[in-house]
């Protein structure tokens, strides 16, 4: 298990690589002069071509990537063009607050999807099944960003129940963590639901239920195990997604996150913070799916006798 382990972290390094080329690439075949923007409009061309030079910008696309290369190597991400504060400092004090509405987001869609496709699969074409596959399809395809505008509609402005914006108290975060969990929680319940079905019809099921069991506890101990393969793999996925998804949803709520800090250095051409919060957003996907992957082999006792 530990050379499984340490050869997917070996497998990362060519993913950062490459996400490294790819969102330099973009960056800097993208119109538009970060030195222009800073300066404003009415600049000197002469002051423009000065920033430039400083900024490295004039330099050969191999000779700004290495320079990129070898200062993320170092873990220095560099300076923010606009607020001329580290693009380290920047990020980690906005990503805390992504990473804990993705977390909330995930944990809410894990309690209402795989319960529901538990009972969906249990009770399969009854009325309840129906009517939650319905259910799970209207929020599988609502936009979230259309979602969480009538949610304050109804509960800010209409009811007064919750805020509608920031995240000063607890009750700031239920909003937009339903906005983003409604979603995926039918997305989650879809595949929970089709995973049972294809258990609960298995040999050793009927054995189970012949011996005498509860059905509770066919259902939790012997199905509900094996089942959970695939769950546990869109789950991971949502939660790598989610982070770099709730651009939208930190934008209509007005939440200071990673997401709406990146769209705003997107507007600006600022782009060390967009390298940054990229680079950082793909080191996490590939560390939650490494995650997965390991959680398989304590789910699954086949997977974990591979390794032994």
């Amino acid at each position: 298990m530990h050379k499984y382990i340490l050869r997917r972290l070996l497998y990362m390094i060519p993913v950062i690589f490459g996400v490294m080329f790819i969102i330099f690439t973009l960056l800097y075949i993208t119109p538009g002069c970060p030195a222009q923007m800073i300066l404003g409009e009415i600049a000197r061309p002469q002051d423009i071509a000065a920033l430039r030079t400083e900024m490295g910008l004039d330099d050969p696309f191999i000779v700004q990537f290495a320079a990129f290369v070898t200062r993320t190597l170092q873990l220095d991400f560099g300076t923010s063009f606009q607020t001329r504060r580290s693009v380290f400092d920047e990020i980690t004090a906005r990503f805390p607050n992504t990473l804990l509405l993705a977390a909330l987001s995930v944990f809410l869609s894990v309690v209402i999807g795989i319960p529901l496709g538990i009972l969906c699969a249990t009770k399969q074409y009854s009325a309840f099944d129906s009517v939650t596959t319905v259910l799970g399809l209207v929020a599988l395809s609502m936009p979230n960003f259309w979602l969480g505008l009538m949610l304050i509609l109804l509960f800010s402005v209409q009811l007064g129940w919750l805020p509608a914006t920031g995240i000063a108290t607890p009750l700031h975060w239920i909003l937009p963590t339903i906005t983003i969990g409604l979603s995926n929680a039918g997305m989650i319940m879809r595949f929970t639901r089709s995973s049972m079905l294809e258990v609960v019809r298995q040999d050793y099921i009927r054995t189970a239920r012949a011996k005498g069991q509860a059905e509770s506890a066919v259902i939790i101990y012997h199905a509900l195990k094996n089942a959970l393969i695939p769950v546990v793999t869109i789950v991971g996925l949502s939660f790598g997604f989610m982070l770099g998804g709730a651009v939208l949803v930190e934008t209509v709520f007005a939440i200071p996150g990673l997401g709406n800090f990146m769209v705003s250095a997107i507007r600006s051409r600022d782009f060390p913070i967009v390298q940054g919060g990229v680079l950082l957003m793909a080191v996490i996907f590939s560390f939650v799916n490494l995650l997965v992957d390991i959680l398989y082999a304590y789910v699954d006792p086949r997977v974990r006798s591979q390794y032994k």
